[in-house]
């Protein structure tokens, strides 16, 4: 079993990671300008921008649906179900989004800075600053996958402190 600071550091660490996600999707979903010929651009109509925000989503949901497990397990000291699927899923699922997310920050942070490259003196500045916040969004998901990296380390040591058959045991 992990000590009680590994518990409180994984409980630390899913809730930054989910309000960085959190606040990665809300500037997204806001991300939109109305441009002086009327036409309104949203971050709906960049197809890269609906990854970014797809996978800070589902990043968001799994996190949340982790907390409980987390809170539980600092309170009592051991796992919600014992049967070794939690730590399991944990292994597991911490690695499908920490890779999830950080697609997610290269799709965001590529088509951003290729856009402002390749058209920076044609953009006015409204469209400069829809492009800045789908950077800053990026840059939120970039912090939530940070987090979600040390987790995937942790689950990994927890992981492995308890393999009884593993290959290399």
């Amino acid at each position: 079993m992990a000590s009680p600071a590994v518990l409180k550091t994984v409980l630390s660490l899913r809730i930054f990671t989910l309000l960085a996600l959190a606040a990665s999707v809300v500037l997204m979903g806001l991300n939109n300008f109305k441009d002086d010929d009327g036409s309104k651009t949203k971050f709906t109509d960049l197809i890269a921008y609906r990854y970014v925000f797809a996978s800070g989503v589902i990043g968001f949901l799994y996190t949340l649906i982790q907390i409980p497990f987390a809170i539980y397990n600092v309170i009592k000291e051991k796992r919600w179900i014992r049967n070794g699927f939690l730590q399991e899923f944990d292994f597991y699922g911490d690695k499908v989004m920490a890779f999830l997310l950080a697609s997610g920050v290269g799709v965001g942070f590529g088509v951003t800075f290729e856009l402002k490259r390749a058209f920076d003196e044609v953009f006015n500045d409204k469209a400069k600053k829809f492009l800045d916040m789908g950077n800053i969004s990026t840059g939120l998901l970039l912090v939530g996958f940070v987090f979600m990296a040390l987790l995937t380390i942790l689950s990994s040591n927890r992981h492995s402190s308890s393999a009884k058959n593993g290959f290399f045991n």
